[in-house]
């Protein structure tokens, strides 16, 4: 699960170790608790973005007629944060993409006074009111980068996750997706680390 891009399935790992189904999940939903994200808030220049997911999008043709080309009609909200200095992500399946779902969630994960890039969603508009400088990219009008502004490293995150849990896992229930979620954001921030097992091998230490 550490050194795997696209993930690891219950059913690889009920193979790969010779125990049963149940057993290979559950010892996967408690290495995914180690890759929760941390509580301390991100400084300095943020990203933040929404998106929609679902596994069975794009697994074949009659899934996108179902779905929706990005799951917007029966897909899940997650909301991604990610800090430019340190690469770090966080990703949260919350239940709508409001105002009064994502402001909290802003303020949670990122310090007053930081710099936050994001597209011209509405719901990012009132930013500046909570002591954020804010910066946008009008996506509407295909408008992805400025010198000033843009949203390419936490797009770059949802097109590295989307496409390998969509590959790896049959299907994600919403019960879960936070934990997969987790499981993703670890990895992303991890990927330039000399080995990502010892890196989750000192959470363990630690806890």
């Amino acid at each position: 699960m550490a050194t795997n891009k696209a993930g690891t399935s219950a059913a690889q790992l009920q193979r790969q170790l010779g125990v049963k189904y149940d057993t290979a999940w559950r010892m996967m939903m408690q290495i995914r608790q180690l890759m929760e994200p941390d509580t301390i808030p991100l400084e300095g220049e943020v990203e933040i973005d929404e998106t929609f997911i679902h596994a069975n999008t794009f697994k074949r043709s009659s899934a996108a007629r179902r779905y929706g080309w990005d799951a917007r009609r029966t897909g899940h909200v997650v909301f991604g944060v990610v800090s430019r200095r340190t690469g770090e992500v966080r990703a949260y399946h919350v239940r709508a993409a409001g105002e009064r779902v994502l402001t909290p969630l802003i303020r949670a994960n990122v310090k007053g006074g930081a710099l936050i890039h994001s597209d011209g969603y509405g719901a990012y508009k009132k930013l500046p009111v909570w002591g954020y400088e804010h910066r946008t990219t009008n996506h509407s009008k295909l408008e992805f980068y400025t010198p000033e502004s843009s949203t390419q490293q936490i797009e770059n995150f949802w097109s590295t996750w989307k496409p390998r849990m969509k590959g790896t896992y049959k299907s994600v229930s919403r019960e879960y997706l936070q934990e997969y979620a987790n499981e993703f954001a670890w990895r992303y921030t991890h990927r330039d680390k000399p080995s990502m097992f010892w890196s989750l091998m000192c959470r363990i230490e630690k806890m």
